[in-house]
C-alpha cells in the first residue's frame, strides 16, 4: 500500500502546476502519468498574459520569454480583407503579448521547477480504480502490468478530456461535441511579408489560424474540407487568397483531431477534484484551453494545501467549483461564438458577420474588451463565497490585483504593488491616504499584525500616500491612492493566487478576522 496526501493524475500543464503548488507548500504529492516519456510534441501553443503572470509569480517566466515568440497582435481576416486587430498592448498587463511556444516546452519548464522542489512524475502509470472512503480515496494503479494500491487523502484529476478520474467518480458533463473536425500541422512560410509577432485568423470557407512559433515557424490550425482532403492544400488555398505567392515548407506533425465543448457538472466530488481538460474542454479557436487549466491549478493549489495542513476545513474547497465553473462556462461560450463565426455559411451571412466584426473593432471600448478577454484578465471572482468586503470600481473583492500600480519603496527604489504580494500565503495591504496621520496607520497595523504571521495571512504590508509618514514599506502617489478609492485607511487582502479576497474601508481588524474565519470554516 502506497500512502500519499494528494494523488494528482495526469502530468500535463494543469497536473504539473497543481503538483508544483502543493510541493512548494510542503504538501506530499504523488503525480502519475500514463505516458512512458514526456510528450515530444503537443498541439497547444499560445500562453496568454495571465498565465505568464502566474509563471512569473513562480519565478519561471524567463525561460518561457526567452524561448517563445511574443505575439503582440491577433489579426482577423475574411474574404481577402482585414476585419480587425486585437492589440494586446491595450490589456494593461506588464506582459502585453501572448507567448507562442509548443506545449511540451511549457511542460518542461514546469517539470524542471517541480523536480527542483523535490517533486517528480511517476510515468507509465495508469489509474484503473478509484473508491471514495471516509478518510480519503483508495486508488488502484497499473504500472506496466503490475497493480498497486494507493491511499490518498485527496485526488486531483488532470487527466484530460477522457478523464478516468471523472469517469470512475461518475461525474457527468454538460455541453456538446464540435462536429466539424480540426486539423493542425507545423510549417515555415518562406518570405512571410507580415509581422511575425502576431497571430492571423482567416474566416474563409476553409478557416485557417496561423500561430507564430520560434525559429520563424507557424502552427497552422484549419477546418479541413473533408475527412480525406489534403491538409496542406486546404490551408494553402485559403492563405493564397491573401498572399498569392504563399507556400508551406518544412511541414511536420500533420494531424486531425476532434474537439468538444463540455464541462463537468461539478469540479469537486468529496475528496476528488477535477482540473484542466478533465473539468472542461472548449474549441481551440481562441487558445484558452491550456491557459484555463493553468488557472484552475493556481486557484486550487493554495486552497488544497491549507486544507491538507489542517489550517482550514474542507469547505474551503467548495469555493474552487464556485470560482472556476463560471470561468469554464465563459470560455465555452466564447469558444462556441468563435466556432459559429468560423463556420458561417452563405455569402449574405458572411457579409453580415464581417460587417459586425468591423463595427466592433471600430469602437475603442470593444477593442479594449477584446484585448482584456484575449489576455484572460477579465476573470473575476466577485461572486465567490470566500470573497468579502466593500466594492470599488478601481479595486474590488474578487478582482485580480492590477500589476501596474507603481510605488516607491521606503528603503529606496521604485516598483509595483503586485511585487509585494508574491508569497505562499495571503498578503494584507494596509493603505493610508495623503491625510492619514502616522499614529492612526500604526494603530491599525498593530491590530492587523496580531492576526497575521500564520498560514493564511502571511504578512502585513503598510503603504501610504502621506510622504511625511515613516515606518512604512512603501509610498503611493496621492493621485494613485485617490484613484484606488483610498479616502482614509483601506485594507486589501490579496490571496495567494493574486486575486483580492477582502477590501475593508473601516472596522479593519473585525473584517480581517471575519475573512480568516470564512476561509477556516
Amino acid at each position: 500500500m502506497i500512502a500519499t496526501t494528494v494523488l494528482v493524475v495526469g502530468a500535463g500543464p494543469a497536473g504539473l502546476l497543481t503538483a508544483v503548488e502543493l510541493v512548494r507548500r510542503g504538501v506530499q504529492c504523488l503525480l502519475i502519468d500514463a505516458h512512458e516519456q514526456p510528450m515530444d510534441w503537443d498541439r497547444a501553443t499560445v500562453v496568454h498574459p495571465r498565465s505568464i503572470e502566474i509563471l512569473d509569480a513562480l519565478g519561471i517566466a524567463d525561460p518561457l520569454l526567452r524561448l517563445g515568440v511574443k505575439q503582440r497582435h491577433a489579426r482577423i481576416h475574411a474574404d481577402g480583407a482585414v476585419l480587425g486587430d486585437i492589440d494586446l498592448s491595450l490589456c494593461a498587463s506588464r506582459y502585453p503579448f501572448n507567448i507562442g511556444i509548443s506545449e511540451e516546452i511549457t511542460e518542461s519548464i514546469l517539470h524542471d521547477y517541480l523536480v527542483a522542489h523535490g517533486g517528480a512524475v511517476t510515468r507509465a502509470t495508469t489509474l484503473v480504480g478509484l473508491v471514495a472512503q471516509p478518510d480519503g480515496v483508495a486508488a488502484t494503479i497499473d504500472q506496466r502490468g503490475a497493480r498497486a494500491e494507493i491511499h490518498a487523502q485527496w485526488v486531483v484529476g488532470c487527466d484530460g478530456h477522457h478523464s478516468t478520474v471523472r469517469t470512475l467518480m461518475g461525474i457527468e458533463q454538460d455541453g456538446h461535441d464540435i462536429h466539424q473536425p480540426w486539423a493542425v500541422f507545423d510549417a515555415a512560410i518562406p518570405a512571410w511579408p507580415e509581422s511575425f509577432e502576431a497571430n492571423y485568423a482567416y474566416l474563409d470557407p476553409t478557416p485557417v489560424i496561423l500561430t507564430a512559433l520560434p525559429d520563424r515557424r507557424w502552427r497552422v490550425y484549419l477546418r479541413p474540407r473533408s475527412a480525406q482532403s489534403d491538409l496542406v492544400a486546404d490551408a494553402l488555398a485559403t492563405l493564397q487568397r491573401y498572399l498569392p505567392d504563399a507556400s508551406f515548407d518544412q511541414i511536420s506533425h500533420p494531424a486531425r483531431f476532434d474537439c468538444h465543448t463540455k464541462v463537468a457538472r461539478k469540479f469537486r466530488s468529496g475528496r476528488v477534484l477535477l482540473a484542466g481538460d478533465a473539468a472542461h474542454t472548449c474549441s481551440p479557436a481562441q487558445g484558452h484551453g491550456m491557459n484555463t487549466g493553468l488557472q484552475d491549478a493556481y486557484n486550487l493549489g493554495w486552497k488544497l494545501a491549507l486544507v491538507c495542513q489542517g489550517h482550514c476545513s474542507d469547505t474551503l474547497l467548495d469555493s474552487y467549483h464556485a470560482e472556476r465553473r463560471p470561468v469554464a462556462d465563459q470560455v465555452m461560450a466564447s469558444g462556441d461564438a468563435a466556432e459559429r463565426a468560423q463556420m458561417v455559411k452563405g455569402e449574405r451571412a458572411r457579409r453580415e458577420r464581417d460587417a459586425a466584426i468591423r463595427t466592433a473593432f471600430a469602437d475603442p471600448g470593444s477593442r479594449h474588451h477584446e484585448a482584456v478577454a484575449e489576455a484572460e484578465l477579465d476573470i473575476d471572482y466577485a461572486g465567490s463565497p470566500i470573497v468579502m468586503g466593500d466594492p470599488h470600481e478601481a479595486l474590488w473583492p474578487g478582482q485580480r490585483l492590477p500589476d501596474q500600480i507603481p510605488l516607491t519603496f521606503a528603503s529606496g527604489g521604485v516598483g509595483h504593488l503586485h511585487a509585494c504580494t508574491r508569497r505562499l500565503g495571503h498578503t494584507a495591504l494596509l493603505i493610508g491616504c495623503a491625510a492619514t496621520p502616522e499614529d492612526a496607520l500604526e494603530q491599525v497595523r498593530r491590530d492587523m499584525e496580531a492576526l497575521a504571521g500564520g498560514a493564511i495571512i502571511e504578512q502585513v504590508i503598510v503603504l501610504t500616500a502621506n510622504a511625511g509618514v515613516s515606518g512604512v514599506h512603501a509610498y503611493l502617489a496621492p493621485d494613485i491612492a485617490h484613484a484606488l478609492g483610498v479616502r482614509g485607511i483601506v485594507l486589501v487582502v490579496v490571496r495567494a493566487d493574486g486575486h483580492v479576497g477582502l477590501r475593508a474601508e473601516q472596522g479593519h481588524a473585525e473584517a480581517l478576522s471575519a475573512y480568516i474565519g470564512r476561509l477556516q470554516n
